[in-house]
C-alpha cells in the first residue's frame, strides 16, 4: 500500500513539473503568462514537498539547479562486467519457439545510446555509455541534464541499471530546423542523441531534450524481487524513472501483442528499431549462461523489412552548399509501411556503381528501421550511366573525388548558387524578407532544379506550381502556404530589404540607422559616399566600405533592380518632434497587456527614438514590467542600480 502511494506521489512529482516548466518557458521565452505567480508558487511549494517526502527528484525539475560545466575531454571508463549484444531474429515462430513455456517480457528496443547509471546514498553517482561492450565514457555531467533522470532517489544501497537515452522524433525535428547549414543537419534522432549525449558542454546536452528509459536493473542487494523481471521494473518506477514500456506475453499469447507495437510503431514518438523479450524468471534465465557474444535470457526480435519492386525513372543529382552533388533515384511509386515512397537517396558515385542503377532497372526499395527509404538491390543492373560531366546549377564542370575508397561527385566552381546557400537563407529570414515555408532544404531543392537563381526568382516560384507540388514535402496546401507568404513579404521596409541582401558587416539594426540617416530613400542611399557613411554615428569606416563595395558591384545593382520590381516599400514619415524617448534605454520583462508582444513594444520605442537591451545595467533608463513589485531578478537588479521600474499605463504616460 505505502509502494502504490509513493508511485502516486511520484506520478504527481512528474505532473508537476511538466505544468511548471511550461509556465516557466511561457514566461521567460515567449512573454506570455498562463498562470498567477500565485498560482505557480503554490505548485512549486507542492512539489518541493512531494520531493522531500519521496526523496526523490528529477533532473528537469524546477527544483534544481544543475551546474554546466565544460571538459576538455570525456574520461574512458571499464564497466565492471562486459554488456553483450542481443541474438537477433526477423521471424515471430523462432520468437515463440525461444519464448517455450517461460512468461516473457516483450519491449520496444529503442534506437539511441545505451547508459549505464550508479547511485550510492540515494544520488546519482555515474553515469557511462555503453561505449564498445567493455570500456565506454563517462558522461556523469551530462546525464544530470537529461529531462527525466532521478538526480535523488529513496533507494540508499549501491544501485546500477542500464538504459537508453533517446530523443524523440519531434524533437529531432525542432533542433534540426534551427541547424540553417543543411550538410550540418542531423540524419537522424540517434545520430543527434549520441552528439548530444557525449558533449564536452552539459549546456548543450540540457538544451537537447534527451531522455532515459530503464531496460535492465543490474545490481540492488537488499531488495527483494521475487525472482521477477517485471517487479524490478515496477520498482525502479517507484524510484522515480522512466522505464521501457512493455508487456508481458507467453507463447500463445505474443502474435496478439506482436500486433500491438507493429500498429503502434507507426506513430511512436521515440526511435525503435525492433523489439526485446527478456524472461521473466531472473533465476532461470542466468542460470542459461552466455555465449562469447550473447546472453540466452533475452533475444531482439528485427522487423522484417517490407521489400517492393518497382521501375526506376531515373536518377536526379541534388547539389549541396559544400558542393558535392548527391544522386537521388526517382521511381515509380509504391507503398511502404503505410505511406507511399517514390524516392530515395543513393548516397555517392561508388554506391550508384555497386549497384549497377540506370533508368528502366528494375528495383528493390524498402525502408530503414521503417522510415528512410533505401534500394536494396537492382534485378535488371544496366550499368551506372548518366554522372554528369557539369553541375546541374551553374553548368560548370565537376569531378569525381576519391575519399577512403568512396567516389563521390562535386561542382568545382566556387561561384556556384547550391554553394551560396546561405545568402537565400539569410534573404526569407525572419528579420529580413520572413518568408515562412522556405526552409534551406526547400531553398536547396528550389535551386538544384534551377527555379531559383537571384532573390527576385523566390516571388516566381508560382510559375512552377505542378513541379513544386509534386516534390516531397510538398503538397497543394504546402504550395498554397508558401505563396500566401510570398504575397505577405512583397510589403517591406528598406531597413529589412536591405539587411536581406546579405551585404557583408550590416546587420538589421545597423540597416535601420542607415536608412533613417538617408530619410529611407533607396536612391540616395545606393549611391552614398564612403564619407558620407562614416560620418554616421555607429557606422564608421568597416561599415561604410562594405556598403559602398556592394553597390560598386553592377551584378549586385542589377539584382537589386529586379528584386524592387517584386517589392512595395513602405513609407517612413520621419518627425523629428515626435522622437519623444530619444536616447533612452528601456529593458522590457513579463507579460503585456495592451502591446501584442515585446517586439511590437520595442519597435514603438525604437521609432520614438529610444532603445531596447536585453539586460538591466547602469545604463538602463526604465525597466518596463506590469509587476512593478515582483520579486524577479530583473526587478532585483533595477532596485540595486536604481533604474525605475514602471507599467505599461506608466510607460504610455510618459510618452
Amino acid at each position: 500500500m505505502e509502494e502504490k502511494m509513493n508511485g502516486n506521489k511520484i506520478d504527481r512529482i512528474k505532473e508537476l513539473i511538466q505544468i511548471l516548466n511550461e509556465a516557466g518557458r511561457a514566461y521567460y521565452q515567449e512573454a506570455t503568462e498562463i498562470m498567477s505567480n500565485y498560482e505557480y508558487d503554490a505548485l512549486y511549494d507542492e512539489l518541493l514537498q512531494l520531493e522531500k517526502e519521496t526523496k526523490v527528484v528529477l533532473g528537469n525539475s524546477p527544483t534544481v539547479n544543475v551546474g554546466y560545466e565544460v571538459m576538455s575531454e570525456l574520461p574512458k571508463e571499464r564497466h565492471e562486467k562486459p554488456m553483450l549484444s542481443l541474438n537477433k531474429t526477423k521471424s515471430v515462430e523462432e520468437l515463440a519457439d525461444w519464448i517455450g513455456n517461460q512468461e516473457t517480457l516483450l519491449s520496444w528496443k529503442l534506437d539511441g545510446l545505451t547508459i549505464v547509471l550508479t547511485y550510492n546514498q540515494g544520488e546519482l553517482q555515474k553515469a557511462v555509455t555503453r561505449g564498445n561492450g567493455e570500456i565506454g565514457e563517462v558522461i556523469t555531467n551530462n546525464a544530470k541534464v537529461f529531462k527525466n533522470v532521478p538526480l535523488k532517489i529513496t533507494y540508499t544501497g549501491e544501485l546500477i541499471l542500464r538504459g537508453e537515452a533517446v530523443i524523440s522524433y519531434s524533437d529531432f525535428e525542432n533542433i534540426n530546423n534551427l541547424i540553417e547549414d543543411v550538410d550540418a543537419k542531423y540524419k537522424n534522432p540517434r545520430n543527434l542523441c549520441s552528439g548530444s549525449v557525449r558533449q564536452l558542454n552539459n549546456q548543450i546536452t540540457a538544451s537537447r531534450n534527451v531522455k532515459f528509459f530503464a531496460f535492465s536493473l543490474v545490481k540492488a542487494d537488499g531488495i527483494n524481487f521475487y525472482n521477477s523481471r517485471k517487479f524490478q521494473y515496477e520498482w525502479l518506477k517507484e524510484q522515480g524513472f522512466d522505464v521501457v514500456e512493455y508487456k508481458v506475453v507467453t507463447r500463445e499469447t505474443l502474435p496478439e501483442t506482436m500486433s500491438y507495437f507493429s500498429e503502434k510503431i507507426q506513430k511512436y514518438e521515440v526511435p525503435s528499431d525492433g523489439l526485446v523479450a527478456v524472461y521473466d524468471n531472473i533465476a532461470y534465465g542466468q542460470g542459461l549462461g552466455a555465449t562469447s557474444k550473447f546472453p540466452r535470457d533475452s533475444m531482439a526480435f528485427k522487423w522484417a523489412d517490407e521489400v517492393k519492386e518497382t521501375k526506376l525513372l531515373e536518377i536526379e543529382w541534388s547539389p549541396s552548399r559544400t558542393g558535392l552533388i548527391n544522386p537521388v533515384a526517382i521511381f515509380e511509386p509504391v507503398e511502404l509501411e503505410g505511406t507511399s515512397v517514390s524516392r530515395a537517396s543513393v548516397h555517392n558515385i561508388s554506391i550508384l556503381k555497386g549497384l549497377e542503377l540506370g533508368q528502366g532497372d528494375i528495383i528493390k526499395v524498402y525502408k530503414a528501421n521503417m522510415i528512410i527509404p533505401q534500394i536494396a538491390d537492382n534485378l535488371t543492373r544496366s550499368g551506372a550511366s548518366g554522372i554528369p560531366e557539369v553541375c546541374p546549377v551553374c553548368s560548370q564542370r565537376t569531378n569525381i573525388r576519391k575519399i577512403n575508397d568512396v567516389e563521390a561527385l562535386y561542382c568545382e566552381n566556387p561561384e556556384c548558387l547550391a554553394k551560396k546557400i546561405k545568402a537565400f537563407t539569410l534573404f526569407v529570414s525572419r528579420d529580413a524578407l520572413n518568408i515562412d515555408g522556405l526552409s534551406e532544404a526547400s531553398l536547396e531543392k528550389f535551386i538544384a532544379k534551377g527555379f531559383i537563381k537571384e532573390f527576385s526568382d523566390i516571388f516566381k516560384l508560382n510559375q512552377y506550381k505542378e513541379e513544386i507540388i509534386q516534390m516531397e514535402g510538398f503538397g497543394p496546401k504546402s504550395y498554397d502556404n508558401l505563396m500566401s507568404s510570398l504575397e505577405k513579404a512583397r510589403q517591406t521596409t528598406l531597413p529589412k530589404l536591405i539587411y536581406s541582401l546579405g551585404i557583408l558587416n550590416i546587420g538589421l539594426s545597423n540597416a535601420k540607422i542607415i536608412c533613417k540617416e538617408f530619410d529611407y530613400d533607396i536612391g540616395r542611399l545606393m549611391h552614398a559616399t564612403r564619407e558620407e557613411l562614416a560620418l554616421i554615428g555607429g557606422i564608421g569606416g568597416v561599415i561604410a566600405d562594405s556598403l559602398v563595395s556592394y553597390f560598386e558591384k553592377e551584378s549586385n545593382v542589377e539584382n537589386l533592380e529586379h528584386l524592387l520590381e517584386e517589392l512595395v516599400l513602405e513609407k517612413i514619415e520621419i518627425n523629428e518632434s515626435n522622437l519623444a524617448l530619444k536616447d533612452k534605454i528601456f529593458v522590457i520583462t513579463g507579460s503585456l497587456n495592451h502591446y501584442e508582444n515585446r517586439n511590437e513594444l520595442k519597435s514603438f520605442i525604437e521609432e520614438k527614438g529610444g532603445k531596447v537591451t536585453g539586460s538591466v545595467t547602469s545604463k538602463t533608463n526604465y525597466l518596463i514590467n506590469n509587476d512593478t513589485m515582483s520579486m524577479s531578478s530583473k526587478n532585483k537588479k533595477a532596485k540595486e542600480l536604481g533604474v525605475e521600474i514602471i507599467s505599461e499605463e506608466d510607460f504610455m504616460n510618459l510618452i
